[in-house]
């Protein structure tokens, strides 16, 4: 039940640039709320990636994207966050010092607001030709959730960015067969892991595009490709087929709370400040010249956006405060126990 309680800060978005933000903000003693559409923390990553392997992060050389959201969860614990899921905020609009914002479920007050909803809602890009869509419920898959179901399996990928490279590498060593099928001979996914996959015993086809999944009512059991400027064809068997044609996002509420956007993210100052005065933006959804759209990125921006807040609500405010003791022992002591 929501009542008229106001908030230091308002988070619209539960993924890990939320979630990140929301301990800097705890460690701020900022009182915070996260309003999250999904019915889980985490964002895309609990929810589509939760076992692929994260490179970005500082200190780790890979982390499973599950553990990731774990490790968040536990930074978090320390500090009283209210966390709203499953929720949608509609509206948004102020009055006097206040933000009211109005959901799906009920109204909030804060005295700020960051965003840090990434992208905004997605949908996966599907195949382009008709298929039987009951596929989708088998071995279909637009996005992978158990690495289990593809041991001993022969896979088949489409796609050239950063996610088919990465799954292409993970499945190696579980799958039985892995091919990477592009419609380019050149891929987009960065150099050092598209280096790997040419020199692992993923099987790389291009430049090809699907036409056709051949199977029964309710498996695929083939799928034909055609040379993307030619009329060659050629069929793979398959027992698992992986589409990672990246995702289609929609970030339209943001233009009708009133912020400026630039293609469909909202741009920030330096200070991730919007061009409403007590709303601010990090991580994916933020954007500025020379921006480069990674977690680690977003894990910085987050505490710049809360430091920035703490200035709008108290001008005279240090934009580094060291934390009261009583905070810190709270904080050492929580941490002490869990080991």
């Amino acid at each position: 039940m929501h009542t008229n309680e106001v908030y230091d800060v308002t988070i619209i978005g539960g993924g890990p640039t939320g979630m990140f933000a929301a301990f800097y903000a705890g460690m701020r003693e900022l009182k915070t709320k996260i309003i999250e559409t999904l019915p889980v923390l985490g964002g895309q990553i609990e929810i589509m990636y939760p076992e692929k392997n994260i490179f970005d992060i500082g200190a780790f050389p890979y982390i499973k994207g599950s553990d990731l959201i774990q490790q968040l969860s536990k930074q978090m614990d320390p500090f009283e966050t209210e966390i709203c899921l499953e929720e949608n905020v509609l509206e948004i609009r102020k009055e006097d010092d206040v933000f009211i914002l109005k959901t799906d479920k009920g109204t909030h007050y804060s005295k700020t607001i960051l965003i840090t909803t990434g992208q905004g809602s997605f949908e996966p890009r599907k195949l382009t030709f008709d298929y039987n869509e009951a596929y989708e419920n088998t071995n279909l898959h637009y996005y992978v959730s158990q690495l289990d179901t593809y041991k001993d399996k022969t896979v088949v990928i489409c796609g050239g960015g950063d996610s088919a490279v990465d799954w292409a590498l993970t499945l190696e060593d579980i799958a039985k067969k892995v091919y990477v099928v592009h419609r380019r001979d050149k891929f987009r996914a960065l150099e050092a892991p598209v280096t790997l996959m040419k020199n692992s015993s993923v099987e790389i086809i291009t430049p090809y595009k699907p036409e056709a999944l051949i199977g029964d009512k309710e498996k695929i059991h083939e799928v034909r490709f055609k040379e993307t400027r030619g009329d060659e064809t050629i069929t793979l068997p398959v027992d698992h087929l992986i589409v990672s044609y990246g995702f289609v996002s929609d970030n339209r509420q943001l233009e009708e709370w009133g912020l400026e956007t630039e293609h469909a993210n909202v741009k920030v100052s330096q200070r991730m400040e919007s061009n409403i005065p007590g709303i601010y933006a990090a991580g994916d959804v933020a954007t500025y010249d020379g921006k480069v759209k990674l977690i680690a990125t977003g894990f910085g921006e987050a505490p710049t956006a809360i430091n920035s807040i703490i200035q709008y609500l108290n001008p005279e405010s240090f934009i580094q405060a060291p934390l009261s003791a009583d905070m810190a022992e709270k904080f050492t002591d929580h941490f002490t126990d869990e080991h």
